[in-house]
């Protein structure tokens, strides 16, 4: 039977999406976690997923295109399925709506009058969010915040498991976390209440006790109760009630009411004549040409009395996007890091001759081309049994001291920095390793590393020499007690039996909590670990 696919709400303040690209076409088949296209929101462009089956039997908005929250974009069913009542019904609930708001605006400003709403104690209310397009409620599966601390807007302030998935939910506020809701391991429907954020001490049971005497209404009401949930949609109404009913995207209605600009003054070149974010640009860069031109008119005048300079026009410009769950999750687990964990760093340079012949002659015979960062990812684990104090971890009120190596490996890629994991890397040949080196690389780049690949580290190698960095520090991959940065290997004059001859060096910087491992452990490590390499058939043995 067919079902249609609705434009999801991917943050708490989107009522709209762009279709910025599509990944599938009508008549493909589609599987359940199949990407099908990448939908920019007003915080960011996000791969949406299908949570359905079926062959795709049409597409609505074209790229480009700009969709309401929940309204129909494409339908799936059996290849020849009839759809069109689907699409009837879609279009006729769509039309409703606009009557539906209008009706809801009229109302407003009476209620108001008897009510108190979050903007008016300076507060933020966090909803449970609609996080899949078959969500009905959110179960919090931990909180990472208590009432009383301090939130930041990127803070992800609980983590929600869905219908589909665990996933973060962020704050998009700054306060104190007045207000929780939900207990953990407690079930929420979208749009209920979890959280309130706000200033220190703010009363906010008056908020709370309306929100309970409010009256049930219809699901495309609940959207907004209560209205306190969407701060960014209530901000902008205050600021600019005239462009309230203008088509605007909301990148552009974000630029405009920063730069102070009227949208009512600028023209769309979007479809119906909407405002995209290259016409707010556009307006600010005239309307700051408009007086650099007047001044360079009057220039010539100047000219018979005094020197001047000539004029040059420029334009300050800048672009900014959302941040993804990916870079949050590195800034935050780096911060963690690097704050909490006193950093020191050790660095030893390699003679890397015999590594390169060795190399050489290994990849004459292995049935995969073995890598310099393999032969140190199995030299650096044959080192941490040797020296077990370096294979350890900080755990509050012990340490943990690992008789296993699982190496992490740092790997770039478009979105940020994913680290899998080499397990039991010792008992591994180099062969071994370097499939599955480049079986994790293949699978990062394809979005299809899962949390099992890249949980349960013990140390992790960072390689940069690919990209000519000769030496560099990390930051260590918590809970790791350590981390190795790899530089380029590169050709040098070096000293060998009295003589300057030709070499080549590598720089290996490790970088160590102290809490776990002190000065002279972690330098008796590198000195293991810079013999392995430079006498590597010993990696063989």
């Amino acid at each position: 039977m067919a079902e249609v696919v609705k434009m999801p709400k991917m943050s708490d303040t989107m009522t709209e999406g762009v279709i910025a690209k599509w990944h599938k076409k009508v008549g493909d088949k589609v599987n359940a976690g199949d990407l099908i296209a990448e939908v920019e929101t007003d915080k960011a462009t996000m791969d949406f997923e299908s949570y359905q089956e079926g062959t795709l039997l049409y597409i609505g908005p074209k790229e480009g295109e700009a969709v309401p929250v929940n309204a129909v974009i494409a339908v799936l069913g059996e290849e020849g399925e009839d759809y069109q009542a689907l699409l009837d019904g879609g279009s006729a609930t769509k039309e409703e709506a606009p009557a539906a708001e209008e009706a809801k605006e009229e109302a407003a400003p009476a209620a108001s009058e008897s009510t108190v709403t979050a903007e008016d104690l300076g507060c933020t209310v966090i909803t449970m969010p609609l996080l899949s397009d078959t969500m009905k409620e959110g179960v919090i599966a931990q909180w990472n915040f208590k009432v009383g601390d301090t939130i930041k807007s990127d803070d992800a302030i609980a983590d929600v498991e869905t219908d589909k998935a665990t996933m973060e939910v962020t704050a998009y506020a700054e306060g104190t976390l007045l207000y929780i809701g939900v207990e953990a391991g407690q079930a929420a429907k979208v749009n209920d209440i979890i959280a309130i954020v706000g200033p220190a001490g703010t009363d906010v049971t008056p908020l709370l006790n309306q929100v309970k005497s409010a009256p049930k209404t219809e699901s495309k009401q609940e959207e907004k109760v209560p209205e306190a949930a969407a701060p960014a949609a209530a901000s902008s109404a205050v600021s600019s009630s005239d462009d309230s009913r203008i088509k605007a995207s909301p990148l552009a209605r974000k630029i405009a009411k920063e730069k102070g600009v009227n949208l009512s003054e600028i023209k769309g070149s979007a479809d119906g004549g909407r405002i995209v974010k290259r016409d707010v640009e556009n307006y600010l860069a005239t309307a700051k040409a408009a007086p650099a031109a007047a001044t360079s008119a009057e220039a010539p005048k100047a000219e018979t009395t005094t020197i001047s300079l000539p004029t040059y026009v420029g334009e300050e410009k800048y672009t900014e996007t959302g941040i993804s769950q990916m870079r949050k999750t590195i800034a935050r687990r780096l911060s963690e890091s690097l704050f909490t964990a006193p950093h020191f760093y050790l660095t030893v340079t390699v003679d890397m001759d015999n590594a390169i012949a060795a190399r050489a002659q290994i990849n004459e015979y292995a049935p995969v081309k073995v890598s310099f960062n393999d032969m140190v990812i199995k030299a650096v684990a044959v080192a941490l049994k040797k020296h077990p104090a370096v294979n350890s971890s900080w755990q509050g009120d012990k340490i943990r001291f690992n008789e296993h190596t699982n190496i992490g490996v740092a790997m770039a890629v478009e979105d940020g920095l994913l680290v899998p994991v080499v397990r039991f890397a010792d008992g591994k040949s180099l062969s071994h390793i370097s499939a599955e080196v480049k079986e994790f690389a293949a699978r990062a780049k394809a979005k299809k590393l899962t949390p099992a690949d890249w949980e349960g580290s013990t140390f992790t190698v960072s390689n940069l020499g690919m990209f000519g960095i000769d030496e560099f520090t990390s930051i260590i991959n918590s809970p790791d007690g350590a981390i190795l940065s790899v530089g380029a290997i590169q050709q040098v004059p070096v000293v060998k039996n009295g003589a300057v001859v030709p070499g080549n060096i590598m720089k290996l910087t490790l970088g160590c909590d102290h809490r776990v491992i002190d000065g002279a452990t972690g330098a008796q490590f590198l000195q293991t670990l810079k013999g392995l390499l430079e006498a590597p058939i010993r990696l063989l043995a």
